[in-house]
């Protein structure tokens, strides 16, 4: 599946161009820093699975897509679910929790069904996510939005561990209550498939979560800040060049109705 451009999402690209520039300047002092833009950024969910035959193909789409996510205004990110584990090969990317938040996912729908691969746009279910047109009015109608609240991320790398700092603010409209979710991603993963329905294949994987923080609620019982810091450990003896195959990204979510009202990414620079 080829990934189209319309007038519209060339548009989009423009408006973040400024926050592209404060990211790489606060790069240049040894951290990481981004805030988010005042439309609204979709969180883009793939829910996949090494074991599922059908889902090679939804992770290439989703790394052609991930290429293109600052001209989208997305966050995307490959959920690996443990569903598929005892049908003949053990996915090393899966976590149960994201079977769980699957399911949820499907209850807010009206169903119990879960099935890979999926894909969840702002924190609805989108089934023609495979064409390119339906894909991009999800994304672009979600940006056109004003976001209910803002967030600043910043990390910086201490030895083997990362420490993230992460802000929400309210803004106009915001639910009186929210959560947040901060998750850690690694880009540019081969894995050697020897068993179940892909085996003998070489995967090829992008954005995949590898840390899940979340949910994080504020002690307010009205809308409030949050503020959360959180140390992640990193792989040890990680190379600064490999380092730049990580990445952070936030969501702040509507826990009464699944909404995801605003997402960030923030790749690792140092």
């Amino acid at each position: 599946m080829s990934i189209s451009f319309s007038a519209s999402t060339r548009a989009i690209a423009a408006t973040l161009a400024l926050g592209a520039a404060c990211v790489a300047q606060a790069a240049a002092g040894g951290a990481c820093a981004a805030r988010s833009p005042d439309g609204r950024q979709a969180l883009v969910e793939l829910y996949t699975s090494e074991g599922c035959s059908s889902c090679p193909p939804a992770d290439d789409w989703l790394a052609r897509l991930a290429s293109h996510r600052a001209a989208l205004r997305i966050v995307p990110l490959a959920l690996h679910v443990d569903y598929w584990d005892g049908l003949g090969w053990t996915d090393r990317f899966a976590q149960h929790r994201f079977t769980e938040r699957q399911r949820a996912l499907a209850s807010r729908g009206g169903g119990s069904f879960v099935y890979t691969p999926e894909v969840a746009v702002a924190g609805r279910e989108l089934r023609n996510w495979r064409d390119a047109d339906a894909f991009e009015r999800r994304v672009v109608a979600t940006a056109a939005e004003p976001a209910r609240v803002g967030i600043a991320l910043s990390a910086a790398r201490r030895a083997d561990a990362l420490d993230v700092d992460l802000s929400v603010t309210p803004r106009a409209g915001a639910p009186r209550a929210v959560v947040a979710y901060l998750a850690l991603y690694e880009n540019g993963i081969e894995s050697q498939v020897r068993a179940g329905e892909n085996r003998g294949a070489t995967l090829h994987h992008e954005r995949v979560v590898r840390q899940w923080i979340g949910p994080l609620a504020s002690k307010a019982s009205a809308a409030a800040p949050l503020d959360v810091q959180r140390r992640l450990p990193l792989p040890a003896g990680l190379r600064a060049q490999d380092a730049a195959r990580y990445g952070i990204a936030a969501f702040v979510e509507d826990p009464a109705t699944g909404d995801v009202l605003q997402a960030l990414d923030l790749p690792l620079c140092g």
